[in-house]
């Protein structure tokens, strides 16, 4: 199975925390593949940055240790996810998230991820 995470999924995921569930960390631990959006990472720099989002390691740590140390790839932004993106209905208006939605749509990948607003879509959401 392949699968997309969210950006807090990959934070909890990461950190070990408990708020993900076992289920979507046995998930993320058995997938033949596993993704986070370059959204994500989009995300995560300027949240930090913000400090909306305590990461407590530099950039390099984080894609060095935490992405490529646990075998996720960084899943680029194609053209073909930006036609998707246009499509989607606006059920959730965060442009972080509406990216990761049309991705999962456009690369028929699951999400892993908590946010309720993302069963609103026609996605495999797991949690």
């Amino acid at each position: 199975m392949r699968v997309l995470l969210d950006t807090h999924a990959f934070l909890w995921f990461v950190a070990g925390d408990s708020k993900l569930s076992r289920r979507a960390r046995e998930v993320i631990e058995n997938a033949t593949q596993r993704y986070l959006s370059v959204a994500s990472v989009w995300e995560i720099v300027i949240k930090s940055a913000l400090q909306k989002l305590p990461v407590n390691c530099t950039f390099t740590e984080l894609l060095e240790d935490h992405i490529f140390g646990n075998d996720i790839e960084v899943l680029g932004i194609e053209f073909t996810h930006f036609a998707v993106l246009e499509t989607l209905p606006l059920h959730h208006r965060d442009p972080f998230d509406r990216m990761i939605i049309a991705q999962s749509i456009a690369e028929d990948i699951a999400i892993i991820g908590v946010d309720s607003a993302f069963e609103s879509y026609s996605i495999d959401l797991i949690w």
